[in-house]
């Protein structure tokens, strides 16, 4: 019986070193050394100061950016509270939000485009984590119009910006085509700035 209990006991502490320590530490330390910016949750910093992670979707304010897929998770894009809404496709208060939602997509596209034209799904669902930083092709293109009346931009510089961000499927075959909206926003203020600029010159 001794010798039963000992042996369980010394598996388990070898299995708890092993597993539960050295394993992953010699994971996280090899992740550090061969791929830097992944591990570190591929952090995203303008002119030094951390604005956000490319791994996680954040709130934009303001008609001038495009917005990413709503979020359940928390406050909004919580890390910490990362969870879907929970609702059934016949839940009356998710239909009640979702046209609400499609009410007020359509309500921004004012009356030079067609303000009748679907909206895309993703950006009127939640997605299980709540912390969707891509958001699909069809999500980006419809919010051109908008986002260059906006900013005062041609919709065709807009539109190829959208497609200079779009990245393709993981290895060719996973997942769907796909925009990330932080590094998107970023590159619009480029632009937008880079316009002021060749304008006051022009002056």
């Amino acid at each position: 019986m001794r010798k039963q209990i000992f042996t369980a006991v010394l598996y388990t502490a070898v299995t708890t070193l092993l597993l539960g320590i050295a394993y992953p530490l010699g994971i996280t330390v090899l992740a550090h050394f061969l791929m830097p910016q992944q591990a570190n949750g591929e952090l995203i910093t303008k002119d030094g100061v951390l604005v956000g992670s490319k791994l996680i979707g954040q709130t934009f304010t303001g008609a001038g950016y495009f917005q990413g897929r709503p979020s359940s998770a928390g406050t909004g894009y919580d890390a910490a509270n990362s969870s879907g809404s929970n609702l059934g496709p016949t839940n009356a208060t998710l239909i009640a939000r979702v046209q609400q939602s499609v009410q007020s997509w359509q309500a921004s596209r004012g009356k030079s485009v067609d303000a009748r034209a679907d909206v895309p799904v993703d950006l009127v669902t939640t997605s299980a984590s709540g912390l969707d930083p891509d958001i699909t092709i069809a999500a980006a293109e419809y919010q051109v119009p908008s986002v260059a009346r906006a900013r005062g931009l041609p919709e065709t510089s807009v539109q190829n910006l959208v497609r200079a961000h779009t990245m393709p499927r993981q290895f060719g075959v996973l997942g769907e085509p796909r925009v990330n909206v932080l590094e998107l926003n970023m590159a619009l203020d480029r632009m937008s700035a880079n316009a002021k600029t060749a304008t006051t010159v022009s002056r």
